[in-house]
């Protein structure tokens, strides 16, 4: 073979293999996602579950955390571990702000404020707004400058004598947190920076940033903020009415379905992180990422945590029954499903057909959380029985938990024994007894609950 045909050949090769490499460095998707053992899901490890890679969130966070606002908690990585959360801080900062000061109270921009660094609202020394106004430009753009202005306006009020307005603000703060039971969290100042002049004890952890947020977003004012990719806020400066345009760092408003806030949030030390929020069909998730790879991993992480809570529920069928028989109910024929045989204890050997009221009834579970059982507790049926009487109950449960009762009614009418009839029984159940044979007929479970998930 000709040399430099070969030589050729190889160079080519080489070049592809680079090009493929920078191209995978310049892909969104991250290398670093995956999926560990420890993750929890519904509070219990994915090794615990025997759950495979591909039923589990493949993210590169370090810390995560998804729950609802109702408290249901679905996903976890390290979620009781303290880290720095760099802006996310400002979720408290504003939660203390909404909850102990009223929307007009006037706040003026410090020097300190004006010349604070990194993220800012473009404010300058002297701009005077709102209290609404300054968490706009807070929580929109993830003013540092907003931030601390609004420590500074509020914990004038609060400082006592050994404190500045910051650390009264920070004690609010503090306060607030424990009352949220973030129990291991401690703020030092209103915007999260966490280097050289700040630099200090301030730390969170996902978990107790998913409470500070949900608590957040249970506020309506803080939800109509931070749901705006853009804003506009009015400052007066120089004695003359200014506005000033602003942009949301939080990407996923336009991008994603149903995203609706919170807060990005970046330093050295907390690395891109982000708690975001998210409603569809009158729900609201909480999703925390924190030390991300990159400005945008920690979008996709988020995305994907959601993307997978939503994936997993489902509306369970509660009734699965093959059997069927007619009623007539309001004079209607119906056909409806026979969902147990309801041992008649006034007999030797008669059973009632039982159905349930809504045999399309659904209950919206989370799959992963495990199958559906049921358990079923029988009436004691002694009398006679109409068509639509309460014959017993039935359970529905996923993990040991119920999600469901239905209650169990007649599809037939059966008379209890006659007087004869019952001192004929009471006879042959005495023989029985003596006999060692079975005096009553068995009731029976005939509804069945298929997998929701087969490992």
């Amino acid at each position: 073979m000709n040399i430099r045909f070969c030589w050729e050949k190889i160079t080519r090769c080489a070049l592809a293999v680079v090009l493929a490499f920078a191209l995978t460095l310049g892909s969104p998707v991250s290398a670093l996602a995956d999926v560990r053992l420890a993750d929890l899901v519904m509070g219990e490890s994915v090794e615990e579950r025997g759950l495979s890679v591909a039923q589990c969130p493949s993210i590169d966070a370090q810390f995560a955390f998804v729950m609802d606002t109702d408290g249901n908690v679905y996903f976890e990585r390290n979620s009781n571990q303290e880290t720095q959360i760099a802006s996310i801080t400002k979720v408290m900062t504003a939660i203390v702000a909404l909850e102990e000061s009223t929307m007009d109270t006037k706040v003026v921009v410090s020097e300190a404020a004006a010349y604070i660094g990194e993220s800012t609202a473009a404010l300058r020394e002297g701009d005077a707004m709102t209290m609404d106004q300054a968490l706009v430009a807070m929580l929109v753009s993830s003013g540092n400058d907003a931030a601390l202005a609004i420590a500074e306006t509020l914990g004038e009020k609060w400082k006592t004598a050994d404190q500045t307005p910051v650390q009264a603000f920070a004690a609010k703060m503090n306060e607030k947190a424990s009352s949220l039971g973030m129990e291991n969290s401690l703020f030092e100042n209103s915007h999260g920076l966490d280097f050289d002049e700040y630099a200090g004890s301030l730390h969170s952890t996902a978990h107790d940033v998913a409470l500070m947020c949900s608590h957040a977003m249970k506020i309506q004012a803080f939800r109509d903020i931070v749901k705006q990719p853009t804003a506009r806020i009015t400052v007066t400066r120089d004695g003359e009415l200014t506005e000033l345009e602003l942009e949301s760092t939080d990407k996923m408003l336009e991008e994603y379905e149903g995203a609706c806030g919170i807060k990005t949030g970046f330093t050295q030390l907390a690395g891109y992180s982000f708690a975001g929020a998210c409603e569809r069909n009158g729900k609201t998730l909480i999703g925390v990422v924190i030390n991300s790879s990159s400005e945008y991993q920690r979008f996709t992480d988020c995305e994907i945590l959601f993307d997978w809570v939503f994936g997993h529920e489902k509306d369970y069928h509660l009734i699965n029954s093959t059997q069927t028989t007619t009623i007539t109910k309001n004079g209607q024929e119906l056909t409806v499903p026979v969902v147990a045989s309801v041992s008649h204890q006034g007999w030797l050997d008669k059973t009632v057909l039982a159905t349930v009221e809504d045999p399309d009834e659904t209950v919206h579970v989370f799959d992963l959380k495990g199958n559906i059982s049921q358990e079923v507790v029988f009436d004691k049926i002694t009398e006679d029985v109409h068509v639509g009487d309460k014959l017993g109950t039935i359970y529905f449960k996923q993990h040991n938990e119920t999600v469901a009762t239905v209650k169990m009614i007649s599809c037939e009418n059966v008379n209890a024994p006659n007087m004869i009839e019952g001192i004929v029984i009471w006879f042959e159940r005495l023989w029985a007894d003596f006999s060692g044979e079975k005096s009553v007929a068995d009731s029976v479970l005939i509804n069945t609950t298929p997998l929701l998930i087969n490992r």
